[in-house]
């Protein structure tokens, strides 16, 4: 049965610059193409779960501007429920991403609509409180993380964070969340922590999971060519199948996370179920 999902996140517009080599401070780079294309961690992380097979409703907020059209369309044609969408007067989040030769790359996000994103209505709590996995990113307002963990909490739902960007004290949500989906840079404030499942993304190395047992997953073996929104679509296929095993859900988001980065683009970069499996089903 697909796992019934609610992701409560941000929704960008992104514009992707491919360059030899990321900039310096006070450095002009030219740019080899321009690829506008939807994105945001909430968009990335609701389309990778309801692609890779989970029933998905997405609590976010728009802009009134031309871009939320796009990106509402973009959401509704991957099967992305928007019950919990709000429209906020003023412009939708957006996003400039630099990616080199490499395949790294560097973000600069303008929040938008996604500054206001709240759980003051009482249908977007109800899109929260009737699900069986609430995943959270932090590209929304803190206040709006905790109220989203607090009503998973009561209505028995998991919850999980995707801790990205990093919290200033990651405490409070330590106490709140399930698991915590966290990238080797930023792990460190998190393994003094009571989180009862901690799950740390190792980029080509694959993942690590630290809770009753500890456990490191790989990743297939891919030649990269954007890493843009490869985290998000781990976190969405970790969420969208974590009702099914930790070790399984670990799996399939490794195997998810490596195909995006065969992908140029965040919010279209995510596979398909069949090709999750069929990568599991080769290594």
């Amino acid at each position: 049965m697909a796992t019934r999902l609610c992701v409560v996140g941000s929704v960008n517009a992104d514009l992707t610059f491919t360059v030899d080599a990321l900039p310096r401070p006070g450095e002009t780079v030219l740019a080899s193409s321009l690829l506008p294309s939807p994105g945001g961690k909430g968009g990335n992380q609701a389309v990778a779960a309801a692609r890779a097979g989970a029933t998905v409703e997405l609590v976010a907020a728009l802009g009134t501007d031309g871009a939320a059209a796009q990106l509402r369309g973009h959401l509704q044609a991957n099967g992305v429920g928007l019950k919990g969408i709000a429209t906020i007067p003023g412009p939708s989040g957006s996003a400039a991403i630099l990616v080199d030769a490499q395949a790294e790359n560097c973000i600069v996000v303008a929040p938008g609509a996604n500054g206001h994103l709240s759980l003051s209505s009482p249908v977007t709590q109800a899109v929260v409180a009737d699900s069986e996995v609430v995943l959270v990113s932090l590209e929304i307002p803190l206040d709006t993380a905790v109220a989203a963990a607090r009503i998973a909490r009561s209505s028995g739902a998991v919850s999980i964070l995707n801790a990205s960007p990093a919290p200033h004290d990651p405490t409070e949500l330590a106490q709140l969340f399930d698991v915590v989906v966290v990238n080797e840079d930023e792990a460190a404030p998190w393994t003094d922590r009571p989180v009862p499942h901690l799950v740390i993304t190792r980029g080509s190395q694959g993942a690590r999971y630290v809770g009753q047992q500890r456990l490191d997953i790989a990743s297939p073996a891919v030649e990269a060519v954007d890493t843009t929104g490869a985290g998000d679509v781990f976190a969405g296929v970790l969420a969208a199948s974590w009702p099914e095993g930790v070790e399984h859900a670990l799996a399939r988001a490794c195997a998810a996370g490596a195909l995006a980065t065969l992908v140029h683009g965040a919010g279209d970069c995510a596979p398909y179920s069949e090709a999750i499996e069929d990568v599991m089903g080769a290594s």
